[in-house]
């Protein structure tokens, strides 16, 4: 069976990366692979993931970054990308190896939940799920999963501090379309409920635009924070 890893960057996520990994143990013990890339922790973070994963790695900060450090050392055969605040649905190495090898594609994603119990947030997950589907184009919290030769043939994840998921599903896509999983991965809620929801759904279609126009992604990552 191909091996997968699960390849997680984190900074300063004790609080969280406990519960991320414990529903992985499984996934470990079916041949599977955790891969956490600490981009510089000073809350702990690498401590209480070594006992839940098969590696623990520094990388310098950023996302691409640590992304770009855990495929390096990852040993899978597909590369999926985790964010240390998202769960994974059940039966996940079922769900993305089955799918990939019926249809044939060479990466894909998943539908999202967000955690939080506000009606709005429903609305919002519908939105992001639903977009994705004809643009082909997959944010980070949607675990991105990816064959490990096609990420290579792609380049990896740009050096940009914004914006690398859709730069990464836009050299994807050049080499074939998603596999759009309507089982949902959970995650953070968290941004939505600090900044007010609709704000941030404003802030992010600017962001994309703006990115789609061209603009600096160092100046959109200033304007994000």
């Amino acid at each position: 069976m191909p091996r997968i890893s699960i390849i997680i960057p984190a900074l300063n996520e004790a609080a969280a990366i406990q519960a991320t990994l414990a529903p992985l143990q499984p996934l470990r013990a079916r041949g599977h692979e955790v891969v956490v890339v600490d981009g510089g922790s000073s809350d702990g973070t690498p401590d209480i993931a070594r006992p839940m994963a098969d590696r623990v790695i520094a990388s310098p900060r950023g996302r691409a970054a640590q992304q770009n450090a855990g495929a390096a050392a990852a040993a899978g055969d597909v590369l999926l990308f985790l964010h240390a605040d998202t769960l994974l649905p059940p039966g996940v190495d079922r769900l993305v190896l089955d799918g990939m090898r019926t249809t044939g594609r060479g990466w894909g994603r998943f539908d999202v939940r967000l955690s939080g119990a506000a009606r709005p947030l429903r609305v919002v997950e519908r939105m992001i799920s639903l977009r994705s589907r004809p643009t082909g184009i997959a944010t980070g919290d949607q675990a991105i999963f990816v064959r490990a030769d096609w990420f290579r043939r792609a380049g990896g994840f740009p050096p940009i501090p914004l914006m690398e998921d859709v730069a990464m599903s836009t050299a994807l896509k050049r080499l074939g379309p998603p596999l759009c999983l309507r089982e949902r991965v959970t995650t953070s809620s968290r941004r939505w409920e600090e900044r007010g929801i609709a704000r941030t759904i404003l802030l992010m279609w600017r962001l994309r635009l703006a990115y789609a126009l061209g603009a600096d992604p160092a100046r959109l990552a200033e304007r994000y924070r």
